[in-house]
């Protein structure tokens, strides 16, 4: 491992975009506006599922101020988008299959009038049978949503015999286990602006985290060449994976073709909700077994995903859900089989944690509750299951060597034995905590298309310009490529020109998802940094007759290596020795598997979570009053973003625990605002947030830091649900958790139980 790793997060770091977010003065793609704007609106369908009879649109050509209504007529190319399959309408032309269908368009001179317009879109539906449970979406006499089912995609994996298994368990634990469907609650919804251009193409002004994706998708849908669409789709007002699909983009194109001038379309909060994606509602049903010297023996799984009415990003999250539902144990006898299902729900797609969470909080609850049958401590029961350094993946796959679950399991049980506040404030309030560790893959995985690369140049103004096909999406990748850069060069911030976001100037670099970023940074820059820094020191050697072997990239230009002598500026260097720009670039794919396992992971990051709560007797209230985290994910980049994307991502975990549920109902959604559908607050966030990282990697490995945005918010659920068991005797499998099971668990079990802690 290069030893500046080791220097990076020494460093203190401010954010290359924190003062103007701070302040204030950031323009968002959604604060923009062009001379000619007009305001775009879209009606979306006022059943959950039925035939559409007719479209009339005649009275809302007619509203004075309207430019444009478009519908499935009016689309030249594929009617269809989705990050797998094109399954989603743009527009629905005979049939509707959830609230948040598009049946036209309307460009006008204001918001007002566009929104009048659509009221006077004039739709006759026929309605249909809803089907909104998954569950008895699979039974024979369901209504069929497709030709060919409700069955979207199935996945499983199988090792060993599991009945064998549990014929020779000591301790068998069987449970059904659900999981809601939470919102991204970003603050900017999904908007922007397309502008139509001189030759026919547009330029895409809305945030999504991966431009090049869109751009491909666009063109299929307007029949237009990829060349001919710019995405500009950074900075964005968060994401956490709901932006990586498409959304208001091809109707905001296909309004601004047909007027010619901009089109800007800026969903309300409603909006969002109702069209925007969710994490997968998921039923998870496991039987663990142990034999009687604490070793697991078998574990059967079965997951049951609501994907709603389209495809997006739905099969790989049940691939990844199947891949990590052993977590990170060994266990020779495997039986799991997943299947993901068409409701007519709201759309469930990409969620920070991507279907780790969900089957996280099963797995983990049942090792508690073995722990509790067998009467071992749960830590200890853990570590004889441990997987270890050169063990295979879980599901028989090579993976990079790692020891990072057995180093999260030991430091947060030190932690656990340090930390927990002893003692309970009055006899209405308990207080217990809990532990749990989990796993998580970086990168697409095996058999997907998952580029990466990067663009290294030294341009004609003196900077040395960094370029990778990346969003801003508030994870702070800013801040890693200056962290990496001015490290690796040893230039200074002020050297630097990073470009990201564009389509017209960047490579093309994959995704902004699936904890990848910091991972294909380290590893571009690895690959271009010799070439780059020795195309710079043979220009200076030129420019300055010194030799080149005697001089070092630093802060401001060239020096010489063997005393603190600054030789040349860049601004010089450039001005006076260069004839054309230097340009370095690389092309790869990310790490993966060498083995033929579908969505196989070969980077993993590991984290061990310490969750202490107080619960309230009276009114059921559970209270987090200490979350820390150890995380396992080699060198820290930027110390600052590194905690808090596992801060960040233990919140967000916290609400998934206690309070989100984007109830729907006869596929309605019920809760269509914030004023009804909560989030964590300043006042649930705890006092104590400890994030500790293990730098640590194999010697040999030559894969350089993992990405963190999602594992803070992976094992979070299973330690709070510990923590709620240790305080109370009550054991949920239900996420959220609410007041109203706590109160009947109290009741249940009556009051001389309750208090004799304080006895």
């Amino acid at each position: 491992m290069d030893s500046k790793l080791n220097n990076y997060k020494k460093r203190a770091r401010v954010r290359p975009d924190g003062e103007v977010k701070v302040t204030g003065k950031l323009k968002y793609l959604t604060d923009l506006s062009f001379p000619q704007m007009l305001c775009g609106k879209i009606l979306r369908s006022s059943y959950p599922h039925a035939k559409i009879i007719s479209i009339n649109t005649e009275e809302a050509l007619k509203l004075s101020g309207v430019k444009a209504v478009v519908t499935y007529r009016d689309v030249p190319g594929i009617n269809g988008f989705g990050l797998i399959m094109p399954d989603q309408p743009v527009f629905c032309e005979d049939k509707v299959r959830y609230v948040g269908d598009a049946i036209a368009a309307v460009a006008a001179d204001s918001l007002e009038v566009a929104e009048q317009a659509l009221q006077l879109i004039r739709v006759e539906y026929e309605a249909l049978p809803i089907v909104d449970d998954p569950v008895k979406a699979l039974e024979l006499e369901a209504p069929l949503l497709y030709p060919d089912g409700n069955v979207l995609h199935r996945a499983g994996y199988e090792i060993g015999d599991v009945n064998d298994g549990f014929s020779t368990c000591a301790a068998v634990v069987e449970e059904t286990y659900h999981v809601p469907r939470q919102m991204h609650a970003y603050m900017e919804t999904e908007g922007g602006v397309i502008v139509p251009e001189a030759n026919g193409g547009i330029t895409v002004y809305v945030g999504t985290q991966h431009g090049y994706k869109d751009r491909f998708q666009l063109a299929r849908i307007l029949a237009i060449p990829e060349e001919s669409i710019r995405i500009v789709s950074s900075p964005i007002g968060g994401s956490f994976g709901g932006k990586d699909e498409l959304n208001i983009q091809p109707y905001g194109a296909l309004l601004a073709l047909a007027t010619g001038v901009p089109v800007k379309i800026h969903n309300t909060r409603k909006e969002s909700v109702i069209a925007g994606i969710k994490r997968h509602p998921m039923q998870i049903k496991m039987k663990t077994g142990v034999n009687a010297q604490g070793k697991l023996v078998a574990h059967k799984v079965e997951i049951v995903a609501d994907t709603g009415a389209y495809s997006t990003l739905g099969p790989a999250i049940l691939d990844f859900a199947v891949e990590h539902a052993t977590g990170p144990y060994m266990i020779p006898h495997v039986t799991i089989d997943g299947v993901s299902v068409f409701t007519n729900n709201g759309v469930s797609g990409e969620f920070r944690g991507f279907g780790g969470n969900q089957i996280t909080f099963a797995l983990e609850s049942q090792i508690d509750r073995l722990a509790e049958k067998l009467a071992i401590d749960p830590v200890e029961l853990r570590r004889r299951n441990i997987r270890h350094a050169t063990d295979l993946g879980p599901m028989g796959h090579r993976i990079a060597e790692t020891d990072g679950a057995s180093y999260v399991l030991e430091a947060i049980a030190r932690s656990a034995n340090e930390n927990i506040t002893d003692g309970n404030p009055d006899k209405w309030k308990k207080r217990g905590s809990g532990i749990a560790i989990t796993m998580h893959g970086g990168g697409l995985g095996y058999g997907r298309l998952d580029p990466a690369g990067g663009r290294l140049s030294f341009t004609k103004d003196g900077k040395i310009e960094i370029a990778f096909g990346f969003e801003e999406i508030g994870q702070g990748i800013l801040a890693v490529i200056q962290a990496i850069v001015t490290e690796e060069f040893g230039c200074g911030a002020k050297d630097l020109s990073i470009v990201i976001g564009d389509t017209a100037l960047v490579p093309h670099t994959g995704s902004t998802t699936a904890s990848r970023g910091t991972s294909m940074v380290w590893l571009a820059v690895q690959k271009m940094k010799h070439n780059f820094q020795q195309q710079m020191l043979g220009l200076a050697a030129q420019a300055t007759g010194k030799p080149a072997e005697n001089l070092v990239m630093g802060e401001g230009g060239i020096w010489q290596q063997a005393s603190p002598e600054l030789v040349i500026t860049y601004q010089a260097l450039a001005e006076e020795g260069m004839q054309e720009p230097i340009v370095v670039s690389t092309s790869f794919d990310f790490p993966t598997t060498p083995d033929t396992v579908d969505g196989g992971h070969f980077l993993y990051a590991f984290a061990g979570i310490l969750a202490q709560v107080e619960v309230d007797l009276l009114t059921g209230k559970v209270k987090v009053i200490g979350l820390d985290q150890v995380v396992s994910a080699g060198p820290v980049v930027n110390e600052l973003g590194y905690k808090g994307q596992i801060e960040g991502g233990g919140v967000m975990a916290l609400g998934f625990t206690l309070m989100e549920d984007a109830i729907m109902k006869d596929g309605r959604y019920l809760t269509e605002n914030l004023d009804s559908y909560l989030i964590p607050n300043i006042t649930d966030v705890p006092i104590n947030l400890d994030v500790q990282a293990i730098e640590q990697l194999a010697e040999g490995d030559v894969y350089g830091p993992r990405g963190v945005g999602e594992i803070g918010s992976v094992g979070v659920a299973p330690a709070i649900v510990k923590a709620i068991h240790d305080a109370t005797g009550h054991w949920v499998n239900q996420l959220p958790v609410t007041s109203e099971e706590i109160l009947q668990a109290v009741s249940r079990r009556g009051e001389k139980q309750w208090s004799k802690v304080n006895q």
